[in-house]
Parts: C-alpha cells; sequence; structure tokens
C-alpha cells in the first residue's frame, strides 16, 4: 500500500517538504485587518516588527476541512492511503478539520494527534516518511508515532509569557506569571498542553537548566536524535547546541528550524529550545 504524508504548516518543514514529499496544509494569521497563510503569506519577523510599531497582536486560525480535502484528493491520486499528522488538538483545531475532512474519504485517511507543536510535529513526519521509504507498513508506523508521543522530551525558553497569556495557549504556565523581573520561563508541553518545566533567572541559568533537563533524559539512551527551534535570532540557540554536542551523549542533530508565524503568534519573540527522541 502507497501512504503518502499530510502535515501542517506548524510543523515548520517547508524547507524540507519537497525532499520528504510531504503535502503541506498552511494554518492562519490574523493581522493587521489580513488573513495570511502561515509561512507562505507572512513571516514571524512582518509579526514583530507590526507589534513593535503598535498593532495589536495577531491571532491564528486552523485550515479548514475544505482546505484539507483539496489537499488529500490530490495526495489519494498518487497514493492509496494518506497519514496526517497535526499540531496537538490542545493548542489549535487543525486535526478537528482534518478529521472532518478525512470523513469524505472513508478508511483513506488516517489523523495523528501529535500532541506536539514545531519540530515535536516535524521529527514524527521525518520518521514516519522514513519507515514508509524503507517498506514498514502503516500499521508499524503508527506504532512507532505512538512511541515517541509518549516518550520524548521538549524544552523552550522565551523572553515574556506575554503573547501565549493574550492568545490563550498557555495552560499551566499561568502559574508563572507576576514572577520577579528577570525570571526566564521553561516551558514544556503535557499531554498537548503548554506547561511549567522551570524558572531561572537570567539567560546563563534558563541555558544550564535546560541541559541538565535534556541530560537527565538522555541517560542510558542510545542514538538520539535532536531537533532544534527558534525564532528571530538563529543564533539565540547556538550556545545550547555547543552545550549537548560537548555532553558526549549520542546526539544526532537532526536540524535547526525557525518557528514559523502561526507558532510566532503565541510564543513571540527570541524563543528558542528542542525536542528530542531516542531510537
Amino acid at each position: 500500500m502507497r501512504v503518502a504524508l499530510v502535515t501542517d504548516s506548524t510543523a515548520d518543514l517547508q524547507a524540507k517538504a519537497p525532499e520528504l514529499g510531504v503535502e503541506i496544509v498552511p494554518l492562519y494569521v490574523n493581522f493587521q485587518g489580513k488573513i495570511a497563510k502561515d509561512w507562505l503569506e507572512i513571516t514571524p519577523q512582518a509579526i514583530f516588527d507590526g507589534v513593535k510599531a503598535g498593532a495589536a497582536l495577531p491571532s491564528s486560525s486552523q485550515p479548514s476541512p475544505a482546505d484539507f480535502k483539496e489537499v488529500y484528493q490530490r495526495a489519494l491520486q498518487k497514493a492509496d492511503h494518506v497519514l496526517s499528522i497535526h499540531i496537538s488538538s490542545k493548542l489549535s483545531g487543525t486535526v478537528q478539520s482534518a478529521t472532518l475532512a478525512a470523513q469524505e474519504f472513508p478508511g483513506k485517511i488516517t489523523v495523528f494527534d501529535s500532541l506536539a507543536a514545531s519540530q515535536g510535529i516535524g521529527m514524527m513526519v521525518e520518521r514516519a516518511q522514513e519507515m514508509l521509504a524503507r517498506g514498514d507498513e502503516l500499521s508499524q508506523v503508527m506504532v512507532e508515532l505512538e512511541r515517541i508521543r509518549a516518550d520524548h522530551i521538549v524544552r523552550f525558553t522565551l523572553p515574556s509569557l506575554e503573547y501565549l497569556k493574550k492568545n490563550g495557549r498557555i495552560g499551566g504556565a499561568q502559574a508563572l506569571l507576576g514572577g520577579l523581573l528577570g525570571i526566564k520561563p521553561i516551558l514544556t508541553l503535557k499531554q498537548g498542553r503548554v506547561e511549567p518545566a522551570g524558572r531561572a533567572r537570567g539567560e546563563k541559568k534558563a541555558l544550564a537548566e535546560m541541559v541538565e533537563a535534556f541530560k537527565t533524559w538522555a541517560a542510558g539512551r542510545s542514538k538520539i536524535r535532536v531537533y532544534y527551534l527558534y525564532n528571530a535570532d538563529p543564533r539565540a540557540v547556538d550556545a545550547f547546541k555547543a552545550e549537548i554536542a560537548a555532553s558526549g551523549l549520542p546526539v544526532e542533530e537532526r536540524s535547526t528550524s525557525e518557528v514559523g508565524a502561526v507558532i510566532s503568534t503565541h510564543t513571540g519573540p527570541g524563543v528558542y529550545g528542542f525536542y528530542a527522541y531516542s531510537l
């Protein structure tokens, strides 16, 4: 059975999509009176510049079922089945739209809720493509995706929780609001929601805490794949990458990717972090 892969723009796979043969359905950003397609019609920097100049914070919305139906129809012209991997259903209605569209193609579409965002989705799509390319069955791929979803690590930090707060994606990290000046929040995703993983006074301590979290999780594992993410400044993640490279752990850096406009709508500028899983 030939299986085609579909994901959404929050997987931040635009650069890799042609190589992976993955179809991408864009989410939307509503900013300054216009609705723009993530990655295709708006960039994170355009958002940050606009907000800095006084514009109201943007909002985002999921693709419609019709958006998915169009992509599924195209994918099924070349394949027998579609595996559709998407941003956490706790952060977006994208999975719901995909599921509604899938009903138009009974038995032909499998929708998978990654319970992740950005590189967390991307790493699952990449792993699925790798397995399908070597001839694994869809059932084997699904078992592996469920394993990765249940056993991976994600940490990220950002200068402020203001964007998350105003866009309602803050989850349990609400407890970090109102902290002392100079405290950097360290966040994770638990069951698909943004949750606190720690707090640190200043950039260096935040970095050290994330490195320590990674080392603790990585202990005893082999063949660890790491995916780094950032926005606004690609150098933001360099110090973290250097620490991990020097850790002596069996780490393979798979990619470093800027998060797109939709994710940046909720994080604001200056975010950096990582996802990792082990084989």
